[in-house]
């Protein structure tokens, strides 16, 4: 068995035996009324390619000041996020594998940080009474559409990002960037005010003036 692979079947363990004993998200959690919808060959792809590898990613800089900028905003975001995750290390892998997946998605890191507190308030094995999951509280049949099916692979913390991030990214297209309409589609309750609000206004918690260019960091292929 390869480290992903022993990764996802510790994390899919832990996730059920949470669901089993009642570990619900808090009652602020929304997505469990996203819809079902045929994903395009690029998202379809995207998402696959998150089954196959473990957490966080292991990022390369194009050069030092980028690696820099990045460790200044890590800094700065483990400050803010320490009282909901008081361990270092599971801090450090949340916030890099959301600062990469939300700059691989073409999103702002403060957006996603803002989601995930609304969605989960950063539990990763947080299961909603509706059966959403994880940081991102993404619904099971997106998994379907894997043909595996699997839906504790969504316990898995790069999975659940990537998958949470790329559906994002898929509405925010199918509304032509409007970033109203598309959390509201996350949330499926696309036109009403109240689910974007709550995440616009989470998002201003994790805004850093420092941000470093996403783009100067890639994950190893």
């Amino acid at each position: 068995m390869n480290a992903a692979a022993g990764w996802r079947r510790r994390d899919c363990a832990l996730g059920l035996l949470a669901a089993a004993a009642g570990t619900l998200c808090p009652a602020g959690a929304y997505a469990g009324a996203q819809r079902e919808e045929q994903l395009a060959d690029s998202v379809r792809s995207a998402l696959t390619s998150a089954i196959e590898h473990a957490a966080p990613p292991q990022l390369e800089f194009a050069d030092t000041e980028a690696r820099l900028a990045y460790l200044r905003w890590l800094g700065a975001m483990s400050a803010r996020l320490q009282q909901r995750v008081s361990q270092w290390d599971l801090r450090r892998d949340l916030l890099q594998t959301a600062w990469y997946e939300s700059g691989r998605a073409g999103l702002d890191s403060a957006l996603v940080l803002g989601l995930i507190q609304v969605e989960s308030n950063f539990r990763k094995f947080a299961v909603s009474s509706v059966g959403a999951l994880g940081y991102m509280q993404v619904m099971p049949f997106w998994t379907r559409q894997l043909g595996g099916g699997d839906p504790g692979i969504l316990f898995h913390m790069q999975t659940n990002l990537r998958f949470g991030c790329v559906i994002l990214r898929h509405y925010l297209d199918m509304e032509g960037g409007n970033l109203f309409m598309a959390l509201g589609r996350y949330n499926g309750s696309r036109g009403q005010a109240q689910y974007p609000n709550a995440v616009l206004g989470a998002q201003r918690a994790w805004v850093y003036v420092d941000a470093p260019a996403q783009r100067g960091a890639r994950a190893p292929t």
